[in-house]
């Protein structure tokens, strides 16, 4: 438990780069040591971001009212412990993690592309935005822009789309701040009134269910197989339940790793023609295939709601998603948008242009892609029997049934692993039992290999994980 000791006065700790301080543990500890350990707990909790920079070491002294050796010293010991770091005539900030760094457990839950081999997406980030300042007028980046985005980033949303849907006109195309948000705003586009039917896979992306449970809508789940939504439960149950829209991944689906092949995409177009139901296709990873499908849109352009985002392909912090609505549902769908997102952020929209217009991201996407397929190789060799194309960020891993979620997240963590289980992705309570693993969170190819090596080891202790009831 963390208080204040005697050191330090609640009220006297009022900087927000000092409210760290407040967690000074009590004890016998010597104090250097427990404001290191206050500076450790705020970092490992959030409280503290990378690049956040702390007081001065006379003002830490003065808030505690000890001498400056002592806070030297505590600030010596956290930067020995990669905690913060120290620049020349700016001050001490907290340290981010780099490539050498894997303290903890190593993340396989969050679905990251790889980090891009020979590139440097900071130097990339500081150039662009560098120009962007040196030719655009700060108060004009600024200021409320209009909603869905300008007609030069629809352009090069229309460029950045082409091998997935052909030639679009760009005023057709609504830019949106993440996949998530652009998500809700289509449900919301297209709904009149609560308990309208929703048709999803077994294991969806959890996204969806949130939103579809804001909207108060009834989610329906539609069995599947090994190559995706089954076209003939589909139909069937778009007959009974007349629902509003159905939604798919068709391109290495979250979290089965399953890529529809041409032919399951023109039955499931074929299976939901006579409903009149929508087609929402979210589609965050075609562009990592050197060909990728064509998408479900091309097929059904006037039912279908085709969604990309940037983040599973370059970077997750661009927060710029791309929106084609079917035609004749552009105006609403901007209005929809509008309502829950007024507009998306100015810089990184102006960011995410740059870099497709003068070839930076077909520079980033070569590059994940080219660490993605190794990394996707590693999988392969370490666990054969995982699932997922030679392209992808993440694959499928199948559990027994009796394996329970709680004990698997136990036993992983002891093995120093975060892992996700299907229960996270269930639209039902019956549902197949399984992992996601992600690829791309481990800064290192090694790292990766020793975390998956760790995946194989827990599961060949399987009998162990069985529930008894």
């Amino acid at each position: 438990m963390y208080v204040y000791g005697p050191e330090i006065a609640m009220d006297s700790v009022t900087h927000p780069s000092a409210r760290w301080l407040a967690r000074l543990p009590s004890g016998s500890q010597p104090l250097y040591a427990r404001v290191v350990e206050a500076l450790e707990a705020a970092v490992r909790e959030g409280e503290l971001q990378p690049g956040d920079q702390l007081p001065p070491q006379r003002t830490v002294a003065e808030l505690l009212g000890v001498d400056l050796t002592t806070v030297t010293r505590a600030y010596a010991a956290a930067r020995a412990r990669g905690l913060i770091e120290g620049a020349v005539g700016r001050g001490t900030f907290v340290r981010g993690r780099t490539a050498d760094d894997e303290a903890g457990l190593v993340d396989l839950s969050m679905n990251l592309p790889p980090p891009p081999q020979g590139l440097s997406l900071g130097m990339l980030l500081k150039d662009t935005t560098r120009a962007i300042l040196e030719r655009t007028d700060p108060a004009t980046l600024m200021a409320y822009h209009p909603g869905g985005g300008s007609l030069g980033q629809k352009a090069a949303a229309a460029l950045w789309l082409a091998p997935c849907l052909g030639d679009v006109a760009p005023e057709r195309l609504l830019i949106a701040p993440g996949a998530q948000t652009a998500l809700a705003a289509i449900l919301a586009a297209i709904t009149d009134q609560r308990g309208e039917v929703l048709i999803v896979e077994p294991l969806v992306y959890p996204g969806v269910l949130s939103a579809a449970r804001l909207l108060g809508l009834r989610v329906v789940v539609c069995p599947a197989d090994a190559r995706g939504l089954d076209p003939q439960a589909l139909a069937r149950l778009c007959a009974r339940e007349r629902p509003t829209a159905v939604y798919l991944t068709p391109t290495t689906q979250n979290p089965t790793a399953v890529t529809m092949d041409p032919a399951r995409r023109r039955d499931i177009v074929e299976a939901t023609a006579a409903s009149g139901a929508w087609l929402i296709e979210d589609d965050p990873y075609s562009r990592l295939f050197d060909m990728p499908i064509p998408a479900v849109a091309t097929l059904a352009p006037d039912r279908t709601f085709y969604l990309a985002t940037l983040s599973k392909c370059l970077s997750p912090g661009l927060r710029t998603a791309f929106l084609l609505p079917p035609r004749g549902m552009e105006t609403r769908m901007a209005e929809s948008l509008r309502a829950i997102a007024l507009m998306p952020s100015p810089l990184m929209a102006a960011v995410a242009s740059a870099w497709i217009r003068e070839g930076v991201a077909d520079r980033l996407l070569a590059a994940v892609r080219k660490e993605a397929r190794a990394r996707r190789a590693i999988a392969a060799e370490v666990l054969p029997q995982a699932r997922g194309a030679a392209e992808g960020i993440h694959v499928w891993l199948d559990l027994p049934a009796g394996w329970a979620p709680d004990r698997v997240h136990r036993l992983a963590q002891e093995k120093g692993l975060s892992l996700v289980t299907a229960d996270a992705f269930a639209a039902d309570p019956d549902h197949p039992n399984g992992l996601r693993i992600s690829l791309g969170g481990p800064a290192k190819q090694a790292v990766l290999r020793g975390a998956l090596e760790g995946v194989a080891a827990l599961l060949g202790g399987g009998p162990a994980l069985r529930v008894v009831v």
